[in-house]
């Protein structure tokens, strides 16, 4: 019976043997877990995955295959799995588009909660109930301007503005050497040495002028050895619309690692909120409190923001309008905080500056963040070390 579900992950570029497929086999024979989709899936990711680097990818191919993950629904209303079956996607034209009706924040989530209490079947290409195609604000795989994503992926026109799904984001690497060159010499404008501390080094200018005074007899001279003193704090925007940046945000990233000795790195999604983490496989258990980061480091360290800046305007301007979780304050106070306690910082943003103008969330942020948000690229990269540096 799942035969199917392995050449689904063979498909998806992971690499799942036979002796995994008959391992999760003779595991569903035993009693280990109980019949629920939430212990399945844990149950053939331990089987099946062995590269903890590969979650994501797993995560996004469990979520094609079975669409509606239990876990991810509202738990007094469950959507029967077949509703999100994607038949067809409908191709709209710009006329289609801007006649579609947009409902403000607090609208829309009183329809969604009307929308799940009423309907009774599954429903596909139209423009009310929860399902897939079409231009209803709820489901997968249409277009809305103002829409709730309920599973599917979001490969699609990418205008949700909450998302009924979850995903595990995979670190990023920051070992990855190649590309990185023109990176590291960007980023060397922001650091800066000072003599510090008891380790010594040879002082290669005194010793030669030390020898010749000293008539030719060598005369070593040594000096308390240069250490970088820059202390950067880098916030990075993973998952969602960033998958399309990963290559670029893993250069910069593995730049910024050999090129500040004193590098702290936390994650976020979309907009900084009140949670941050550093390792995204446990992100959901392992979280930091924005206050005790706002506590830990002293206005001494520059603050870098790496992010594509694009999102719903309700992520950043409206409370409960993260796409993930309902934030009690909207992530533009966040990030006025953050700029309060370090008011030397910097957003660099991998998407291509073209498409900045037609980004209504990237405009807002530019606003809050006082016009420094700089591409990532090497000029962008030089910009933004310049004004860090002052």
């Amino acid at each position: 019976m799942l035969i199917d579900f392995f050449y689904h992950l063979r498909a998806h570029r992971l690499p799942v043997s036979v002796q995994e497929y008959l391992t999760l086999l003779e595991s569903l024979r035993q009693p280990l877990m109980a019949p629920t989709l939430d212990d399945f899936y844990h149950l053939s990711r331990m089987a099946l995955v062995k590269d903890e680097t590969l979650f994501d990818r797993y995560d996004q191919a469990f979520a094609a295959y079975y669409r509606g993950i239990a876990a991810s629904l509202p738990p007094d209303k469950e959507i029967p799995l077949d509703w999100l079956v994607k038949q067809f996607e409908r191709t709209l034209t710009p006329e289609e588009k801007a006649a579609i009706e947009t409902h403000g924040w607090d609208k829309l989530m009183q329809l969604f909660k009307q929308r799940l209490q009423e309907q009774t079947e599954r429903h596909a290409g139209g423009s009310k109930w929860i399902g897939t195609g079409g231009t209803s604000a709820f489901g997968n795989g249409g277009y809305h301007p103002e829409g709730i994503r309920v599973g599917g992926d979001s490969a699609g026109n990418r205008s949700a503005v909450k998302v009924w799904d979850m995903r595990q984001f995979r670190d990023y690497d920051d070992t990855l050497e190649l590309g990185t060159r023109n990176f590291k010499v960007a980023l060397r404008r922001l650091r800066r040495f000072a003599r510090q501390g008891a380790d010594l080094e040879l002082d290669l200018d005194g010793t030669i002028a030390s020898t010749a005074r000293n008539a030719g007899h060598l005369d070593l001279r040594m000096v308390p050895e240069r250490r970088n003193t820059v202390k950067v704090l880098m916030l990075l925007d993973v998952g969602g619309s960033m998958d399309d940046h990963i290559a670029r945000v893993e250069e910069l990233f593995s730049a910024a690692r050999s090129e500040f000795r004193h590098l702290d790195v936390y994650y976020f999604h979309n907009c900084p909120y009140e949670r941050l983490w550093q390792s995204n496989r446990r992100r959901q258990s392992d979280g930091f409190d924005t206050w005790d980061i706002l506590r830990k480091y002293n206005a001494d360290w520059r603050l870098i923001v790496v992010g594509d800046a694009t999102m719903s305007p309700y992520e950043i301007l409206q409370p409960g309008g993260s796409v993930e979780h309902m934030n009690k304050e909207a992530g533009a106070v966040w990030l006025q905080r953050l700029l309060e306690a370090w008011p030397k910082a910097a957003w660099l943003n991998p998407e291509p500056t073209a498409s900045w103008p037609y980004r209504q969330s990237i405009a807002i942020l530019r606003e809050i963040m006082h016009d420094r948000m700089y591409p990532v690229t090497v000029a962008g990269l030089e910009q933004a070390m310049h004004l860090l540096s002052k």
